[in-house]
């Protein structure tokens, strides 16, 4: 069984002010993406910045074969939201943004209320016996008052970058809390992952709020030790792509693995291969982007590389 988490980046419908201009640069997106999902033809799909509803169902009906689609009914501004394409029927346990009390809500820029809920929904479902969670927390890419993409001075760039830290530890603090609630006590006995554009690398403080009880991550002397916090780990897949393939974004021409995958003590002991890009293709061949995403309105496929795992049965 393959899974797999994808951003499939800026996917509208043509017409908005986000998405493809017309109706042929839209195609051409749908079919590479399309392509890239046959290839990989994973039994389930987290995905991000899903812009239009109708344009997840347009790249499901160009996939061989039933698809099932579960979509968070929480967008940000510009209307993205998270979800799944899976190949078994999904029942939706939560969809939510709320950060978990006594959690306090967060400064979000210089002058506006403080907020106390993630930019995007937090979608949890369970595909059969596995349970899943998706999740796009805060960009490390910048906006700014105006809808500037470029800071007046260093002193609003600083500001602007720590209040995009702060909400997305509280989003990371609000997915563990929803995990906690998958893992129902003990992860040694259910299969649960968390799929997502966590906006970081694996070693940075945001990602680790994920995992847990520390002492036992993939690599470590701990690893193949069982002990009491099992129950409530989680396992980022991260050292177990190879290391040539380990970034699923390219930012000012460096790589960068931001994309992740986590599961639980069940489900990491069956882990046989994880990845990024296709399988057996070698590291992901992906453009380099810059501050500001507007650059690539309409371009084809992604500027995101899939991460996927392979889980034996």
């Amino acid at each position: 069984m393959l899974l797999g988490t994808w951003n499939l980046e800026n996917l509208y419908r043509p017409g908005g002010p986000f998405g493809p201009k017309d109706k042929a640069a839209y195609e051409t997106k749908l079919a590479a993406l399309a392509e890239v999902i046959a290839e990989l033809d994973p039994a389930l799909l987290g995905v991000q910045e899903v812009g239009d509803p109708d344009a997840l169902a347009d790249l499901a009906g160009m996939l061989a074969g039933t698809w099932h689609i579960a979509l968070s009914a929480h967008a940000d501004g510009r209307g993205i939201r998270v979800g799944f394409l899976s190949r078994t029927p999904l029942v939706v346990l939560s969809d939510t943004t709320a950060f978990p009390a006594p959690l306090r809500p967060v400064q979000a820029d210089d002058s506006g209320p403080a907020v106390a809920e993630a930019g995007r929904g937090l979608l949890a479902v369970r595909a059969g016996e596995l349970s899943v969670a998706v999740a796009h927390l805060k960009s490390k890419l910048l906006s700014y008052p105006e809808g500037r993409f470029h800071p007046r001075d260093e002193g609003e760039r600083a500001r602007y970058g720590a209040y995009a830290l702060y909400r997305r530890a509280a989003e990371a603090t609000t997915l563990r809390t929803l995990v906690d609630k998958l893992l129902a006590g003990d992860g040694r006995a259910r299969d649960v992952v968390v799929l997502g554009d966590l906006n970081d690398e694996a070693q940075a403080a945001t990602t680790q709020i994920l995992l847990g009880p520390p002492g036992s991550e993939i690599g470590t002397a701990g690893f193949k030790a069982d002990d009491k916090g099992d129950a409530a780990r989680l396992w980022n897949v991260a050292p177990l792509i190879p290391a040539e393939q380990r970034f699923s974004r390219v930012h000012s021409g460096r790589r960068e693995l931001i994309d992740h995958i986590l599961c639980s003590h069940r489900m990491v002991r069956r882990v046989t291969a994880a990845g990024t890009g296709l399988p057996g293709a070698g590291a992901p061949q992906l453009p380099s982007v810059g501050l500001d995403p507007a650059e690539r309105r309409g371009a084809a496929g992604s500027d995101h590389a899939p991460v996927w795992v392979r889980v034996g049965s």
